[in-house]
């Protein structure tokens, strides 16, 4: 092995994935190219290469690191080149010079040991004195668990990520037990873990690994809407997973019984295996029901059609009688649920039954599952709806290290009335939180479309509700006059029924355009956002077109529309601010979406007054205001005028939103809905997700594709098995 040293002029290449870098080496008075994994190096850097001397047969030589170390620099001017490259969050060229000015060669010292004093530089507060301080020391025990993670395979960016959950512990915490890895650090995935802990000499046919690859197989299960697995799966699963026998497994299932992490329900033909949580909040769901629905509002109705008509007058509308039955059903149950397809007067109704309530002087809470879909509930009816999230007030508790609801069963929601709209969204985990801090007597709604895709997390619970009988249900199939004059109503309907939809009609607002191959379809939605639709309509394509598709990858998938759209919704720009991000590029004006619940996100809104909060959800979306390279963070200002920084660091919350799935769209309403129609995996190219698909569109609705495809949609009627013991345990409950 050979030793280079020397400092870092430029980096030609980097993976930011992997930490694979290409960059050229100042080793004495000569310039060497360096390859190899070298993750989170700058220009300026004092490093410690130790390798061999390859010949490549285009570039010619390079040294091949094989393994790397960071030397600080000790010149005044290493020094300020070192800082001067954005090593540390906060510090720029200029900070950096005058850093260097007042300190000289003791600026590491100060900045490592004494970093308050660097507040006697004008623009350097305290707090950012501190901060520029604690950055640099994590940065010291970052890289120690980076390179003791790359024998292990790990990237850089999952090694940060474990560095973030077990801090200056991670070492001694892996080696004491490598599955904690799966158990306790996002993105993570049991098999890393595995081939770690074989690495290491754990021996495979331990309980240890075979409790982990349980929990593994649940929480993958949960993640693809299960709340439970017959037990014979189970096994046979984890069996061929970890290639240990059956009996193995079993008596690993009874420690996790005994610790009580999983749940065993005994059936007559079969045994369900939760893991604990969801078998709870199914339960918990359950006796929550029974209790709620236990409550009779006998009121006097003898003027319930004097009163009803009062409102119809003052609304200007006449109710039919199912909807009529509706809102009397909601006067008299403790729980009601109330489903239809669009256009037939779900909103309505409910405007009518708070109106009728709040006259009677009851207090009325209005919810739904996101930000967008609170957001219409609150347009449609003229009453504020708050996320669910907000209702139950997401926080903190203790040292702020554990967030939870602050609405339980001991401080419960104030309100006579809870009204909860979208619940087809809603999932098994976030129906038991609900329900916890709703107190006795107090009505619950619920509404929402049972043919809308199933939520996002586990279960199946508008489904399992209604399939059950055990809870008073209205539906609703009746389409209303004004609805009917909507091609995007009726088609819904027609999709629905398994009917062909009537497409092109003159002068409606469902279109269908012919396109044969990935590229021609590409291609006009391209245009469709680009020109014609602003130029024809005056829609402005990052507020009010959505291009809706049912796949991730492929021509028409989301991953490669998003980079088609971006070229010519918000182009290259040498004014443009820009950060990579696996195979995108962020840049200044890009439309993105948050991707999954943060309950510590701070956000603020200014405006006549200034307000700040925290939380941003899965499926929020923006608009990029600013990328702040020098201070590693991105500002996304929300379509709820949030405004929210992004550190660098947590970048996978957020996706480019030119193009997103359509499981993603679920609550929202587009003005505009493009949907490509192109040949993709059945289990995708489903009914219920192209219904789904076209009742997210208020305005206008355009199929770009083959219409053999559609026509294979209409008649997939396929829908993912789920398996979800909620709609048993009601009957058990109710019948008991």
């Amino acid at each position: 092995m050979n030793t280079v040293e020397g400092t870092v002029e430029e980096i030609i290449f980097s993976n930011e994935i992997n930490g694979y870098t290409v960059c050229d080496v100042l080793h004495g008075n000569n310039l060497v190219t360096a390859v190899g994994y070298m993750p989170f190096i700058n220009v300026g850097e004092t490093l410690k290469l130790t390798g061999k001397w390859v010949t490549h047969p285009e570039y010619g030589e390079q040294f091949k690191v094989e393994m790397y170390e960071k030397i600080l620099p000790c010149t005044i001017d290493a020094i300020q080149k070192y800082l001067s490259s954005g090593v540390i969050k906060g510090i720029g060229p200029a900070t950096a010079a005058k850093i260097v000015g007042r300190f000289g060669e003791d600026t590491l010292n100060i900045i490592q040991f004494n970093s308050s004093i660097l507040a006697e530089i004008k623009g350097i507060s305290l707090e950012k004195a501190i901060a520029i301080g604690q950055t640099f020391e994590e940065q010291r025990g970052l890289r120690t668990v980076i390179m003791f993670l790359q024998e292990y395979g790990l990237s850089p960016v999952y090694s940060t990520r474990i560095y973030r959950a077990f801090g200056d512990r991670t070492i001694d915490e892996i080696r004491e037990n490598p599955y904690k890895l799966a158990d306790e650090v996002f993105g993570i995935g049991f098999k890393t873990a595995d081939r770690i802990a074989r690495s290491m000499g754990i021996d495979p046919s331990s309980k240890f690994r075979i409790c982990s690859g349980i929990k593994y197989v649940l929480a993958q299960a949960a993640a693809n809407g299960h709340t439970y697995i017959p037990d014979t799966n189970l096994k046979d699963y984890t069996s061929r997973l970890l290639e240990v026998n059956i009996e193995d497994i079993s008596d690993a299932l009874v420690s996790l019984l005994l610790d009580k992490s999983v749940y065993v329900q005994k059936e007559s033909d079969h045994n369900r295996v939760y893991l604990s949580s969801f078998y709870m909040a199914e339960s918990g769901v359950c006796r929550k029901f029974a209790e709620l629905s236990t409550v009779d509002f006998n009121g006097d109705l003898s003027d319930f059609g004097d009163r009803l008509g009062d409102v119809q007058r003052e609304e200007g509308i006449v109710l039919a009688d199912r909807q009529k039955t509706a809102v009397r059903e909601a006067l008299v149950n403790g729980v009601l649920v109330i489903t239809g397809g669009p256009g037939t007067g779900k909103t309505t109704i409910i405007k009518t039954i708070i109106k009728l309530l709040c006259r009677e002087g009851y207090e009325v809470a209005l919810a739904a599952p996101t930000g967008r879909a609170a957001k219409r509930m609150t347009e449609a009816t003229g009453f504020e709806a708050k996320t669910i999230h907000r209702l139950l007030e997401i926080g903190y508790t203790g040292e702020e290290t554990s967030l939870v609801f602050q609405r339980t069963e001991t401080n419960p929601v104030e309100a006579d009335v809870v009204i909860i709209d979208e619940v087809s969204m809603v999932d098994i985990l976030i129906m038991n939180h609900l329900l916890k801090a709703i107190p006795p007597g107090t009505r619950l709604i619920l509404v929402g479309d049972a043919d809308q895709l199933p939520s996002v997390g586990p279960g199946n619970v508008l489904k399992d509700i209604i399939n059950s009988g055990m809870i008073k249900t209205v539906r609703l199939n009746e389409i209303f006059r004004q609805a009917e004059e909507s091609m995007i109503i009726v088609n819904a309907h027609r999709i629905n029924r398994g009917e062909f939809p009537c497409l092109n009609a003159k002068d409606k607002d469902f279109f269908f355009m012919h396109r044969n191959s990935g590229e021609d379809i590409v291609k006009t939605i391209l245009e469709l956002c680009r020109k014609r639709l602003p130029d024809t309509y005056g829609y402005d394509p990052m507020r009010h077109i959505q291009v809706l598709t049912p796949m991730r990858k492929g021509i028409t998938g989301v991953t490669n529309l998003n980079l088609e759209l971006q070229k010519v919704l918000n182009a290259e720009n040498n004014h443009k601010c820009e950060k990579p991000y696996h195979e995108f590029i962020f840049r200044e004006g890009d439309r993105v979406m948050q991707i999954k619940n943060n309950y510590n996100l701070k956000w603020e809104r200014a405006g006549d007054s200034y307000i700040d909060g925290m939380g941003v959800f899965n499926g929020d979306t923006g608009i990029i205001q600013k990328i702040d390279t020098e201070e590693q963070r991105l500002t996304v200002l929300f379509e709820d005028e949030k405004l929210v920084e992004y550190d660098f660091s947590i970048l996978e919350e957020i996706e480019p939103a030119f193009a997103i799935t359509i499981h993603k769209s679920q609550g929202s309403e587009f003005p505009v809905v493009i949907l490509p129609l192109f040949s993709g995996p059945p289990v995708l190219m489903t009914r219920n997700l192209l219904y789904t698909a076209v009742t997210r569109a208020k305005n206008l609705v355009i199929l770009v594709g083959s219409e053999r495809v559609l026509t294979e949609m209409i008649g997939n009627e396929r829908e993912t098995l789920r398996y979800s013991g909620l709609e048993d345990k009601l009957r058990n409950v109710f019948l008991s």
